[in-house]
């Protein structure tokens, strides 16, 4: 089974590509220009993007939105969370978070497939964890170096993709998203 993702973003279709190899869906990526609405939430963007989609690719995709949400921040950068990172990066975090105790957030993907002919479906994963005092590692992408989720001493920068597919936001919302779409097929 094939499907399209519209990113980008290499190392999100990277990721995206080996988690779903295992469900036996091959992913193809389509660089296409979307216009990335502002929201409140990341549902919203994931489904104006995919409804934005719909109307330039007439195949079977998915496209997504992920942020970063740091609670002594009140959630910020969230929904911004690409536009803070090319504007100020990792090292604007963490000044952000100079003097701050609490180091809590978590990252979140909205999914959203998209199909010609019906209605747009989204899937979310989140993961929580903390800030590093410092960026580390090399690998991943992002605020990657910064974030430790729960359950590793590892930031999603010093993980392989492999590791870090055990914990990541996108790799739970693309598991939910490989349930449904495998059951969905089997049905017919």
């Amino acid at each position: 089974m094939k499907l399209v993702f519209i990113t980008g973003n290499l190392g999100k279709f990277l990721e995206a590509q080996k988690l779903l190899r295992e469900f036996g869906i091959t992913l193809e990526q389509a660089d296409l220009e979307i216009t990335e609405p502002q929201s409140e939430t990341l549902e919203e963007v994931a489904e104006k993007c995919a409804q934005e989609a719909l109307k330039k690719i007439g195949e079977r995709f998915i496209i997504e939105d992920s942020g970063l949400f740091v609670n002594s921040l009140n959630g910020f950068p969230g929904v911004y969370s690409s536009y803070v990172y090319r504007k100020i990066g990792c090292e604007g975090i963490l000044k952000l978070l100079t003097g701050s105790a609490d180091r809590s957030a978590y990252f979140m993907t909205a999914l959203a497939y998209g199909e010609p002919g019906k209605d747009v479906k989204i899937f979310t994963g989140r993961v929580d964890g903390t800030i590093a005092t410092e960026p580390r590692g090399k690998s991943g992408f992002g605020y990657d170096p910064l974030f430790i989720p729960f359950g590793s001493n590892l930031t999603f920068a010093e993980m392989s993709t492999e590791e870090k597919n055990k914990f990541s936001h996108r790799a739970r919302a693309l598991r939910k998203f490989a349930s449904w779409f495998l059951s969905r097929h089997e049905e017919k």
